[in-house]
């Protein structure tokens, strides 16, 4: 699979001119959806490229090699996050060696005046090491300003709040700084797609969307031959 989608230069000009006498603004959102797939409904959400080209192309190459299949979300903070598990470890299903070395890779912190926490924003997690995120994120369920500047914000929820709401219903427990779900919330699936956005953020040039094309028509075909595969072992004689 050849580079993600993120293909652009960022203009530190640009970004400075948006927030420069504002207190806050709102990115432009490039085409690529990415959808999560849960027992209490989808969440769909896009990326912000202009903000962090670097963590949108990371975390869309993963949910490209289906990396977050079978992950969970290991925390959810009422009026805070839910957080996604980093998918080294937080997968159920084994990674082959290209989905390993992806998910193992980090990418730096990258930050934006003017670009806050709200609920629906996307944010890396993160330990000490600044530069260290790896494929672990947050969805925020509210503002948070103190992770502003500190953790960095890659894209926004544009479908599926209602099922975050579902999902802060859920009995928790607290373990240290984490609330965490009693029952396991797992994302069973994930697909992405394309919209035709007016004014689109990036650009692709037409043999890199083929090759993207075809890598999501086949991996479309893996998952209904396994879904074929189960089903007959559950519906047919041996």
């Amino acid at each position: 699979m050849g580079m993600p989608f993120l293909t652009i230069v960022v203009s530190l000009f640009a970004i400075i001119s948006k927030v420069a006498g504002d207190d806050e603004f709102t990115p432009v959102m490039s085409d690529e959806r990415v959808v999560f797939q849960t027992e209490y409904g989808d969440i769909t959400f896009g990326f912000w490229p202009e903000v962090a080209p670097v963590t949108s192309a990371h975390i869309f190459k993963l949910a490209r090699m289906g990396c977050y299949t079978s992950n969970h979300f290991f925390r959810v903070d009422k009026g805070f996050v839910a957080q996604i598990s980093d998918v080294v470890g937080g997968r159920t299903i084994a990674m082959n060696d290209e989905q390993q070395r992806e998910a193992s890779k980090t990418v730096p912190l990258e930050v934006v005046p003017g670009v806050k926490h709200h609920a629906g924003v996307l944010s890396m997690a993160r330990g000490g090491n600044k530069n260290g995120a790896r494929s672990s994120f947050s969805v925020l369920l509210g503002d948070a300003p103190h992770l502003n500047m500190e953790y960095a914000i890659f894209g926004k929820v544009t479908e599926g709040m209602e099922t975050l709401r579902r999902m802060e219903d859920l009995p928790t427990k607290r373990e240290g700084i984490f609330v965490m779900p009693l029952k396991r919330v797992a994302i069973l699936a994930t697909y992405w797609y394309r919209i035709n956005h007016p004014e689109p953020s990036l650009t692709m040039p037409d043999s890199q969307k083929c090759e993207d094309d075809l890598a999501e028509l086949l991996l479309r075909f893996k998952s209904q031959a396994e879904e074929l595969q189960r089903v007959r072992k559950k519906c047919l004689p041996v």
